[in-house]
Order: C-alpha cells, then structure tokens, then sequence
C-alpha cells in the first residue's frame, strides 16, 4: 500500500526525501550533494517557495513530489506547478508516480488553484505518456524561455 504524505523539514521522512532528492539530481548529471541538497530542501520548504509530498511503502519513501503556487494574474487565482516528480528506480512502473500526481491534483483543486501546470524533456517518453493519460496536454502557442543569470554577491543590496 503505497501513502502520500506532506513533507516538512521536520517531518520524520524529511531525511528520505532528501537523500531521495539528492538520487534525483544525480540522475539528471549533477554531482551529489547530500548535506547541499537537504539544506536547499530544508530552506525552500521553510520559505514556502516548494510544497513536497512523498510516497511511502513500508516506512520508505519510494518517490516525491514538488509543487509551488503562482499568481494566476489575468484570472486573479493561483496555478499549481509540479516541479520535480521523482521515483526510485525499484518502485517505477507500480502507480507511484500517478498517485504523486493524483493527490497534487487533488491538493491544486481543494485550494481553489486554476489550473495545474508542468514541464518535462521532449524525449522523456514514459512521462509524458503518463502525464497525457492523466489528461494533461501540451499548451499550444506558448514557448518556455530561459535566461541564465549569474547571482550577485550575497553583499550587495537588493533592488527589488
């Protein structure tokens, strides 16, 4: 039986999830990071920038999943963002990512958010399938943009 829990840093999962955040951005070719990736974890959540649930089969978190909430401005609501949905690799293909999705959904409706929104490679193939099958579709006339930026100095004052 697979259940999905809300994580905070002091939640007693916390730690799984870490360790299994950490074994997601290796799997994405960035170098571990433990003690980095629980400290960023920790400050995201506490900052409420990210919301995290996790999937837990026999006291083990198999698989996360992070969420934050946007102004939905020209609607004046909110939209949901799935930001990082991971499972490890022996819980694949058991309905864990679903159920992640399912209860982000369900958290995304309850809060009155209007709409649910994600992003993933082009070539990731098993997601997309599960994301489409879950009715989830690709937003025509909309390109995603990026701009790499280098931070400022911790030092300096903020302008915004």
């Amino acid at each position: 039986m697979t259940t999905i829990v809300r994580v905070v840093p002091d939640h007693p999962a916390f730690d799984q999830v870490a360790s299994l955040f950490d074994a997601y951005r290796v799997h994405y070719g960035q170098p571990s990071s433990p003690a980095g990736t629980a400290s960023w974890l920790r400050d995201q959540l506490g900052q409420h920038r990210l919301a995290v649930a996790a999937a837990i089969r026999a006291d083990q978190v198999c698989g996360f999943i992070t969420m934050a909430t946007m102004p939905a401005s020209l609607r004046l609501g909110t939209a949901w963002s799935i930001r990082d949905l991971y499972v490890a690799a022996h819980h694949r293909r058991t309905g864990v990512a679903s159920a992640l999705l399912h209860h982000a959904i369900h958290g995304a409706r309850v809060a009155g958010a209007l709409r649910v929104s994600l992003q993933t490679e082009s070539d990731n193939s098993p997601a997309l399938k599960l994301y489409t099958a879950i009715g989830f579709e690709p937003v025509a006339g909309l390109e995603l943009l990026n701009l790499t930026v280098d931070p400022l100095p911790r030092d300096l004052p903020d302008t915004l």
